[in-house]
């Protein structure tokens, strides 16, 4: 099982209404890019928007970024596409067998483990923005 690709879509999303801010980014503009349906683009940016990082207007077509790349992280657009929930990365079993030693403790051995990698995960995520993205990206082509 891997993280939703909301994630990586949303980011996608971001980056190419950066890139292409003087054009007019539509839904299929930027379903294209990221070749999926529209709806999952509308979607998607919705979450965005209710998060603040777009501008979208009823009945004009094209999205653009309510912030400065700089002032959006990683960990910013993770959470705007409610990837997962706090301390919910890591999916425990709920129904190890109690008469068993691992299965009785298992949870509680794991559970702070997983807290804490997801921690980390988080921490290196809120270490990069949006900018940094783009700049990469600029460099590559």
């Amino acid at each position: 099982m891997t993280i939703s690709s909301r994630f990586a879509v949303a980011i996608h999303i971001l980056t190419l209404l950066e890139i292409n801010k003087e054009g007019v980014s539509t839904s299929e503009y930027l379903s294209g890019s990221v070749n999926t349906n529209p709806v999952v683009i509308r979607r998607i940016i919705g979450m965005l928007n209710k998060a603040g990082f777009v501008e979208v207007r009823p009945g004009v077509a094209g999205t653009k970024l309510a912030r400065e790349l700089s002032d959006i992280t990683l960990l910013d657009i993770y959470r705007a596409v409610h990837v997962v929930e706090e301390d919910a990365l890591f999916a425990v079993h709920d129904k190890a067998n109690p008469k068993c030693p691992v299965g009785r403790n298992i949870q509680s051995t794991i559970e702070p483990i997983f807290s804490e990698a997801q921690k980390a995960m988080e921490t290196t995520l809120e270490a990069v923005t949006l900018q940094d993205v783009v700049d990469d990206l600029l460099t590559k082509e």
